[in-house]
């Protein structure tokens, strides 16, 4: 179901790996994007980087945006200990998802309310977690079709790993009396407490 994010226009977005695609049709661009996913960098990085605005790369796709006078380096980490931080001058943990980074972001910038949009949490493509595949075809995961569209090489989400994350997240959140909220429509997530899209902005 199209969602109308045109009220988005005027508040504070964090933009996650491709949502370049939707920009042309809603007429606007997210405040950041963030990407932290190796595949999609090496694979995206010319049109990430023709983006005018401010980006938030993980170090490890130096190569590919050293050049980018609006990419910012993050030093993320998916293998270590599985952690919420603060503090994103420091190593941050990925989650298993770029909304985890978000979130560490946007809490290490002080918001005091974080709403999620289009967070589905559920994949039609089935296959171990975190495996990486090769698109045979449209994406049926996605809000574009050619999103991981055909050769697009991904990799399949671990949910369960996500989740962990995102209580984490919750947790810290709630510890320093903020919150997160969940937006999206008919979206799987149930770590977050729902709220109505249409009513955030009467």
């Amino acid at each position: 179901r199209k969602m109308d994010l045109s009220p988005l226009r005027h508040e504070i977005t964090f933009g996650l790996n491709r949502i370049y695609l939707l920009f042309p049709e809603v007429g606007f661009t997210t405040t950041y994007l963030v990407s932290v996913n190796d595949l999609v960098l090496q694979q995206c990085a010319d049109e990430i980087k023709a983006l005018p605005l401010p980006k938030f790369i993980t170090w490890r796709a130096r190569r590919w945006f050293a050049d980018d006078p609006n990419t910012l380096f993050l030093d993320t980490d998916y293998t270590g200990v599985e952690n919420f931080s603060g503090d994103a001058t420091a190593r941050l943990f990925e989650g298993f998802t770029v909304t985890y980074v978000a979130m560490q972001l946007a809490f290490y910038m002080g918001f005091a309310q974080v709403i999620l949009i289009g967070v589905d949490h559920n994949f039609a493509t089935q296959g171990p977690p975190n495996a990486a595949v090769v698109s045979e075809g449209d994406d049926p995961n996605h809000f574009a079709p050619n999103y991981f569209g055909k050769g697009f090489k991904w990799q399949l989400p671990d949910l369960e790993g996500s989740e962990r994350a995102y209580r984490m997240a919750r947790a810290a959140y709630e510890a320093a009396g903020r919150t997160i909220l969940d937006a999206t429509v008919g979206g799987k997530l149930t770590i977050f407490p729902k709220v109505d899209y249409t009513r955030l902005f009467e």
